[in-house]
């Protein structure tokens, strides 16, 4: 769905990032843990956060910068969530100021993100000391994006960016993002951060809605686990180089650049769901045949979400039955004499329960389907005319593995 191109967070115009690592994560001394994005000129900005009631301080540090209207930079480091810990807000206001320092603007004109650990100290010091550096790193580049990728990852195994082009309004526009998250994954801003980039000129109000709705459709549909971190954030910074005429109403330039942004969106949530912790398989589930959207939203994120089905799928067992009782718990009412479901990957696919009985099938097909890593569950019912897509991945021992001693 998504045609990218190369940049990832330094695709559009006037933007650089940086990597370093600067003593957070001192278990890991060859693993970045601070990133730096900065614009050359000031940018319209919009954020979506965590709906967990524990909230980050650097959460609420940069709800309070938000307001400002204006933002240079944004300040991310790995390895320590600065969530219910001392000093908190104090540390997050300290990082945006030696980040703002450098850049050469208020500290009100810089966000920032933390992820890791919850409930230590986060040792602020090494960052302000590692900040000459980091700033010296800045770059516009294809190898700059990737080390700002790689500094915000934790039980991550690989960096996730994304990057689309679109001619808006005669101009060419730019969208990228990277983002992490692999596990404490959940819908409605799955536990993730994300920092999107863009050299589009559009108005405040727009692209907070545009973002809303992008998130919507895309991270908002994601599940690993269940759990919904205290730090998700979501943030997108445009700074309007690209010379578009202002979006300033829901034309069909808005429409081109909702359309872009979902893309990149989409890219960065699969492939957090693909990377899940200890995962194996991405999930893919599609509800056809719906009443609403929302109903099949809600039976969709069900079926990712089921442990049950979790496990069928790291065991590559065919075990349907398992997809239709997460879909009666969904909270949705629907008719389970009218459910299809089939399996499919590149493998093939199968029809394993039809009108909400089983099927006599081949079960050694079936297995060669569910071994492959991208496995999809397709749903149909006969309630409407809706469908929705969620993504998830299996649950397999190393995930008990990776959780039993993270803070270890």
């Amino acid at each position: 769905m998504c045609d990218t191109i190369s940049g990832g967070v330094c695709a559009a115009e006037g933007f650089r990032a940086a990597g370093l690592h600067v003593g957070v994560k001192t278990h890991a001394t060859w693993k970045k843990d601070v990133a730096l994005i900065v614009s050359d000129v000031p940018c319209r900005a919009a954020a979506l956060f965590t709906k967990n009631v524990v909230k980050a301080a650097p959460i609420r540090v940069t709800m309070g910068h938000l307001a400002g209207g204006q933002v240079r930079g944004i300040i991310a480091n790995s390895g320590n969530a600065n969530a219910c810990a001392p000093q908190g807000v104090e540390n997050a206001e300290k990082m945006c100021a030696a980040a703002a320092k450098e850049i050469g603007c208020a500290p009100e004109e810089v966000l920032v993100a933390s992820t890791g650990v919850i409930g230590q100290t986060l040792n602020v010091k090494v960052i302000e000391e590692g900040m000459p550096e980091l700033y010296g790193l800045l770059e516009h580049s294809d190898a700059a994006s990737d080390a700002a990728a790689h500094a915000i990852m934790t039980t991550d195994t690989v960096k996730k960016e994304a990057a689309a082009e679109a001619v808006i309004s005669g101009r060419t526009v730019h969208i990228g993002g990277i983002a992490k998250g692999s596990g404490m994954i959940h819908p409605n801003m799955g536990t993730m951060l994300c920092f999107l980039t863009t050299d589009c000129a559009i108005s405040q109000e727009l692209l907070r809605e545009a973002l809303t709705e992008a998130a919507r459709t895309t991270f908002n549909r994601i599940s690993v686990d269940g759990d919904t971190s205290t730090n998700d954030t979501c943030c997108i910074l445009a700074n309007g180089l690209a010379g578009n005429p202002e979006i300033t109403e829901k034309n069909d330039a808005y429409i081109d650049f909702v359309l872009k942004l979902h893309e990149v969106c989409w890219h960065l949530a699969r492939a957090m769901a693909k990377d899940g912790e200890g995962a194996k398989h991405l999930i893919t589930c599609t509800v056809r045949g719906a009443k609403s959207e929302e109903q099949a939203e809600h039976i969709s994120k069900s079926v990712i979400s089921s442990t049950l089905t979790k496990a069928a799928i790291f065991g590559c067992d065919a075990n349907w039955g398992r997809v239709l009782c997460a879909m009666g718990y969904s909270g949705e009412e629907f008719n389970p004499e009218e459910v299809n479901v089939t399996f499919a990957s590149d493998a093939g696919e199968i029809l394993v329960c039809e009108n909400g009985k089983g099927l006599a099938f081949d079960e050694e097909l079936a297995r060669k389907i569910l071994s492959e890593d991208e496995v999809d569950i397709d749903i149909t019912m006969k309630e409407g005319d809706e469908m929705c897509t969620c993504w998830g991945c299996d649950i397999t021992y190393d995930y008990i593995k990776i959780n039993g001693d993270y803070r270890t």
